[in-house]
């Protein structure tokens, strides 16, 4: 399964995040969401980026909302989007999506 998921909290969501697997994952971090893309906790990135074998979206306009750029990604494996690149990749990426 080609699975999509938003997750849209700063809060870290071990209990179901953890769990989920997928032949392709793409994990779109937006609203307070975006805090994981551009904050350092301890000096390393959020946790949230280290699921393995996931790629990595952040809504540029949440950034930008938020007061950050493009350039205040900790992590070179999250890529900025916009909305409209958001529903290209759920309309033609992923078959299923589910929001965190």
């Amino acid at each position: 399964m080609k699975l999509a998921v938003i997750v849209s909290d700063l809060r870290r969501t071990e209990g179901t995040y953890e769990r989920i697997t997928a032949e392709k994952l793409g994990v779109i971090l937006a609203q307070n969401g975006v805090y994981h893309a551009v904050v350092k906790e301890n000096g390393q990135p959020s946790p949230v980026l280290a699921k393995e074998g996931a790629e990595f979206y952040v809504f540029k306009e949440d950034l930008e909302t938020r007061g950050f750029t493009e350039a205040d990604i900790v992590d070179g494996k999250v890529k900025a989007v916009t909305y409209g690149d958001v529903v290209d990749l759920l309309m033609n990426d992923y078959e299923k999506n589910a929001w965190l």
